[in-house]
């Protein structure tokens, strides 16, 4: 055989072990795709994003898009000459395992997870949204989960309205833990609450509920933190929440979408459709952020997939939380405009300047 068609075959056979090589063997890597964006203006397989009784509606036009991104499942292993072709790609990230599914997190975890957190920011959103329009939302601090084991358990119950830790009011979830954290383990602690049955009744009769009662309980000592084994810290095993009450029905039905991030155009879908008006005067915004009860907004991840995503389906512009602000601006898609928000009156407020075609005047991100 002609050492030249030995060179040539011997080559062939080499880069088809390494290929075959480059698919059997697997790497512990995920990869992060644009996902669909959702106008949270329109539908959604065949019904409203956003739908509202009980108050004045207004039309809208134009688009206030959420975005998304698409993973690989938790169960899925990454070949080699996958993850090579994801790094090399444009519109794809890839990163390790576990950046997605941290401490061994299987994807029905992660899943429920994100479904949680898609539930809570919409109820963020719709509070943030009415605060902004001086609408009153009713809120009070409930217990949201009880541990099982816990001191609690049995004692207090989901639902159940705390009106009170030792006789002091409890105005945010976050007054709970400080109050108990004050005793140490083995200490009683006397929570003033109002049984759950009791405040769903009174929420069905549209009333304020009423009937508190003191319940006492023996504070435990918290699982050892590994970064701070000396800790003595007092626990009675609850997980305190908000529970709101809105004056009118805010119906937010988005399937196979989880995670935080939409809450801030959930927030500027509902501003719409309340208000006279059209907030982005029949132009094609997008964006992204989470948003808590007071309006502000707050980082998320996979930010340039989430762009890449926004430019393809038609978008001009894409509300950017402050602090993704740098990565956005390193490798924002031609034809996007960033606009920087820290609040959700501060996306309002560009969304004005959108309408009237001040765009010079809109907060723009930088990548220093």
């Amino acid at each position: 055989m002609p050492r030249r068609t030995a060179t040539m075959l011997a080559s062939t056979l080499i880069l088809i072990a390494l290929l075959c090589a480059g698919v059997l063997i697997r790497v512990p890597y995920s990869e992060m795709s644009p996902g669909p964006t959702v106008n949270t203006l329109g539908d959604a397989r065949g019904e409203p994003v956003l739908h509202i009784s009980g108050h004045k509606t207004y039309p809208t036009s134009g688009n206030l898009n959420m975005t998304t991104v698409r993973v690989t499942g938790a169960d899925y292993d990454m070949n080699i000459v996958e993850a090579v072709y994801g790094w090399l790609a444009h519109d794809s990230v890839v990163v390790p395992h576990d950046t997605l599914y941290p401490d061994g997190k299987t994807e029905e975890e992660s899943t429920q997870e994100n479904a949680e957190e898609f539930s809570l920011s919409q109820e963020s959103a719709k509070v943030a949204a009415l605060e902004e329009l001086k609408i009153p939302v009713t809120s009070r601090v409930v217990v949201s989960t009880v541990v099982k084991d816990s001191a609690a358990e049995g004692v207090l119950h989901a639902g159940d309205v705390i009106k009170a830790v030792d006789g002091a009011a409890v105005e945010r979830p976050e007054d709970v833990a400080k109050l108990v954290t004050k005793h140490k383990p083995g200490e009683d602690v006397v929570f003033t609450v109002i049984p759950a049955k009791t405040a769903a009744a009174a929420e069905k009769a549209g009333k304020e509920p009423e009937g508190s009662e003191d319940v006492t309980l023996t504070t435990r000592k918290a699982p050892v933190d590994p970064s701070n084994p000396s800790e003595d810290r007092a626990i009675v095993g609850i997980q305190a929440g908000t529970d709101h009450t809105f004056p009118f029905e805010i119906d937010i039905k988005l399937a196979d979408v989880g995670g935080p991030s939409a809450g801030l155009m959930f927030s500027l879908g509902i501003i719409d459709k309340l208000t006279p008006g059209k907030l982005t005067g029949g132009k094609f915004v997008a964006g992204t952020g989470t948003i808590d009860d007071d309006g502000k907004v707050g980082p998320i991840g996979g930010i340039n997939m989430k762009l890449v995503g926004a430019r393809d389906a038609g978008a001009k512009y894409f509300l950017t939380p402050d602090d993704n602000c740098a990565a956005a601006a390193s490798d924002t898609p031609g034809g996007l405009t960033l606009v920087r928000v820290k609040t959700l009156d501060d996306a309002k407020k560009s969304l004005e300047k959108i309408r009237a075609g001040d765009t010079a005047g809109l907060p723009a991100c930088s990548a220093g």
